[in-house]
């Protein structure tokens, strides 16, 4: 292992003065802030959810901010992301109708770390065009599992490191918290405005104790079927396409929690959590072609300053139609952990600990691709106008149905595969405090964390059959589907689609060119050690201390050699690294009602594990997509995305509901990770869509870093008279440089210079109702070498109302609507013309635009 040298930077000197002059000093140490001084809240309503999560940033020594559940399976929002995209400095990530991934104060989502009750939790995705990351996916886990979330925006020695951007603490809910026989049972009905379906959502939880409190067990459930559809206009320019397409997904989420908790003395308590999430994420993605006109140099009519055509004129003497098809994909994830802890308090120490092992699969179970041309040339006579944020087609035909296929369809052998991945962790932490009287150090923290971590993809073409029969467009399109731009498609027949191409599959391959450029494995192995002090004087308290950690890590891959083949044999690469953290949290209570925060740290996140495998993937390979064909290559020898951060802020808490503050902050990013970019390389492979050998190279490398600074500001209160608000505002401006990145847009991923959150609710006796608004201005999305590039989403506002009556002290019933606005998702190419990035991705290019879908959720809950 090569070791790294601790240097003298001005953030560790500080923190060795600090020490120094707190073992020294001589005022008497007052009683350290715990969980007695902290005031205990039956949590119940939203004034309620309000004091709470008042309470938790009021008493924290570090900067953090929370959500609290209003009552037990009644969080604020339908889905957590969106929960957290409440809180300041805090933005959500809105990809296929949920809240799935946030940033923290301008920080990629990626570099957000997300812990589940303190420890790991192992997620995969369900998309093969997006990265396998680190980050995980909160649309697989119920709100009305969750008891609170808190978002640690500073950094303590005694947390797991990984969050350049911040750390998301999920905690579920105790038995031992819990009055015993306490029952939750929810049902609602969910409407999609897109969709027109109405889906069914279940959820349920038990709780027991004895009467000594000594051991108690809580069991939950949660289950829901949503059809969800996304209509939307895709560019595939290089191709010479504008594509209406309707993205179907039936997805089926199942989630299960077991709790169980043990206290046979005083001084001992054990504790064992079982957590199952299960999604099941089938969909079709179909999209209309719509073939430009033979000679489409004649057809244009206006032009950007790269040479793309924005304006096309096509009329109906053409030999072209329209192009068809939809992608056909059996999809799924899980995550399952199990969780051991233990807490054992002596007179002169305390012992914590936990052990336990969280993994996930997820991918697609089988992709297959069902095309034919569709309509005739005359359809599609008319313009096809792209000077606008959202591309307008104004031809003869929008409407079309199975019977316009020109031909039988079958599914295409070339797109059958699955491409499963694997996500495992086996971790042990233990930790000891040892109280003291040492000045103004009140405790000594010291502990070890060590994880195993494992990951793998694999892509695995099929075997085809040689006999595959074509069948008539009517075996696999039902009815007709709305699309984007106002278009009317054939409906697949999803079910129809993947039966048949299982029977079309004799097996699957594990050799040849395409499974071994899919085939990747990353081992890491991590270990922590830390050591901090609180302390706590007239007016002060806090935390300091370090953190060192090392990561040995190793990727298994088949070596792409220089006439394009792939090596027989596996190759293995190696590396490793090491630091230390140091950091330190400062709260002043200047008076009662009055803090002022300090906070500094070094911070790191670990490389996302698509920017790791050591293999070169074969992305775009045999797809039907001509153009997009790129060799993508990692880099397990990557060093981590390294930050210098502080905070200073002010809050004052004017009434017991009542909080203004404002926070100063900055991340001075000294190490990052980046892709550099070739467009037509040779690489010695002809890709049968293309029939040429015209590659884009894309290499993953370490590049100098950026800054983010920024400011957050929030004010929220509760009256008697039942109502209240809470409001805050972001500005977080993010600088990178715009080498880092193939778009060369010097600002960080997923990073909105303004976010705003205005939510103002009534509640008395037996009714409650709350309106929430969010916006944040534009941003990029960066995905890379995948389909659907690095490209720029406009300022996005979403409404959403939720209301709920008592009818008794035990049945009530809810009703919510998640973007009343149907607020459209824009996305634009903004890159340079001189970018090495497609057609589409540059010079304001309507690249993507999908319509907002409006969601209404009508319910029953039973409480007691």
């Amino acid at each position: 292992m090569r070791p790294s040298t601790l240097k003298k930077t001005p953030l560790a000197t500080t923190i060795a003065l600090l020490m120094g002059g707190m073992i020294s000093t001589g005022v008497t140490a007052a009683e350290p802030v715990n969980d007695e001084n902290i005031e205990k809240i039956e949590v119940r309503g939203m004034r309620a959810s309000l004091k709470a999560s008042v309470n938790e940033k009021r008493f924290s020594n570090s900067v953090v901010d929370a959500v609290t559940a209003e009552d037990i399976g009644k969080f604020p929002d339908s889905d957590i992301g969106e929960s957290l995209g409440r809180i300041p400095g805090v933005s959500v990530n809105r990809q296929f109708g949920q809240g799935s991934q946030v940033s923290i104060r301008g920080a990629s989502s990626r570099l957000t770390r997300t812990l589940l009750n303190g420890h790991s939790v192992a997620s995969t995705g369900w998309y093969d065009q997006q990265d396998i990351d680190r980050s995980f996916n909160y649309s697989l886990l119920p709100p009305e599992m969750v008891g609170s979330i808190v978002v640690h925006k500073s950094s303590r020695a005694d947390m797991p490191e990984g969050g350049v951007g911040g750390t998301v603490i999920v905690e579920t809910r105790k038995p031992l918290d819990l009055d015993s026989n306490t029952v939750f049972l929810s049902a609602k009905g969910d409407y999609g405005s897109i969709s027109e379906e109405t889906d069914p959502e279940l959820s349920g939880l038990y709780s027991w104790k004895n009467e000594d409190e000594t051991f108690g067990f809580l069991v939950s459930a949660a289950g829901s079927e949503t059809n969800y559809q996304r209509n939307g206009i895709e560019s595939l320019v290089g191709w010479g396409d504008i594509v209406p397409s309707t993205f179907e997904q039936e997805r089926e989420r199942t989630a299960l929690n077991a709790a169980f908790q043990y206290r046979p003395t005083e001084q001992l308590s054990l504790g064992l959590n079982l957590m199952s999430l299960d999604m099941k994420a089938n969909n079709a993605n179909t999209s209309l072609f719509v073939m430009f006109p033979d000679d489409k140099d004649a057809a244009c009519e206006q032009r950007n300053a790269s040479g793309t055509c924005t304006f096309y004129r096509r009329d109906a003497n053409d030999t072209n139609p329209g192009w068809a098809q939809t992608w056909a994909r059996k999809a799924s994830m899980d995550s399952k952990t199990v969780d051991f802890d233990f807490a054992y308090e002596a007179d002169n120490f305390t012992l914590e600990g936990r052990v336990g092992n969280t993994k996930s699969e997820g991918g697609t179970d089988l992709t297959a691709n069902y095309g034919f041309w569709l309509g005739t040339p005359a359809d599609f006579a008319g313009t096809y106008d792209a000077t606008g944020d959202v591309i307008n087609i104004d031809i003869a035909n929008k409407n079309f149905t199975a019977e316009d296929f020109g031909g039988q369809l079958s599914p295409a052998g070339w797109s059958l595969k699955k491409q499963p991945n694997s996500d495992e962790e086996t971790y042990a932490q233990f930790d000891v405090t040892v109280p003291v009287e040492l000045g103004a150090i009140t405790s000594f923290k010291s502990g070890v964390r060590y994880a195993d971590h494992d990951v793998k993809q694999l892509t695995l073409p099929a075997i085809v059959a040689a006999d595959v029969a074509a069948k008539d467009a009517s075996a696999y399109y039902n009815g007709q589907v709305s699309s984007g731009a106002g278009f009317t498609l054939p409906k697949p027949n999803l079910d129809a689609m993947i039966n048949d191409a299982y029977a079309a599959i004799e097996g699957f391959s594990s050799e040849g060119a395409v499974y071994k450029s899919g085939y990747g494995t990353i081992n890491e192995k991590n270990l922590a050690l830390y050591l901090m002090a609180d302390f706590e004087a007239e007016g002060i308290r806090g935390n300091f201390g370090l953190r060192y950690i090392s990561t040995d890590a190793e990727s298994d891959y088949y070596a792409l050699q220089a006439d394009g083949t792939y090596a027989d044999n596996l190759s293995k690469d190696k590396a490793s690294f090491s630091d230390v953290l140091p950091s330190i949290n400062v709260a002043f209570d200047v008076t009662q009602d009055v803090i002022i925060r300090a906070s500094a740290a070094q911070v790191i996140s670990r490389a996302n594990y698509a920017d790791m495998f050591a293999s070169s993937a074969l992305v775009g390979y045999a797809d039907g997509t001509a153009g997009n064909e790129v060799v993508n290559t990692g880099n397990v020898g990557l060093n981590p995305y390294k930050a210098t951060q502080a905070d200073l802020g002010v809050e004052w808490y004017f009434s017991p509901d009542g909080l203004v503050s404002a926070t100063y902050f900055i991340k001075d990013i000294s190490s990052f990770i980046t892709t550099e970019q070739l467009l037509d390389q040779q690489v010695g492979i002809v890709d049968p869509d293309s029939g040429v050998d015209n590659w884009t190279v894309s290499t993953k490398t370490n590049g100098t870093g950026g800054t983010i600074k920024g400011i957050e500001l929030q004010l929220q209160d509760a009256f008697d008279n039942g109502l209240g608000y809470s409001a805050n505002y972001t500005f977080a401006e993010s600088d990178a440089p715009a080498s880092n990145y193939p778009d060369e847009i010097s600002v960080f991923s997923d990073s909105s210079k303004h976010t705003v959150n205005l939510v103002g609710f009534y509640e008395m006796d037996d009714f409650a109702a709350r309106v929430a608004y969010n916006w944040r201005s534009e941003y990029m999305i960066r995905e890379l070498p995948y389909f659907y590039g690095n490209r720029e989403h406009e300022a996005y506002g979403t409404l959403d109302l939720s209301a709920s009556y008592a009818i008794t002290d035990y049945l009530g019933v809810t009703f919510e609507v998640v973007n009343l606005l149907e607020e459209d998702s824009i996305q634009k190419g903004i890159a340079p013309s001189g970018a090495e990035v497609k057609p589409e991705l540059k010079d304001g290019y309507p690249a993507w635009s999908f319509e907002g879908e409006a969601r209404y959720k009508l319910g029953m809950t039973l409480r007691f």
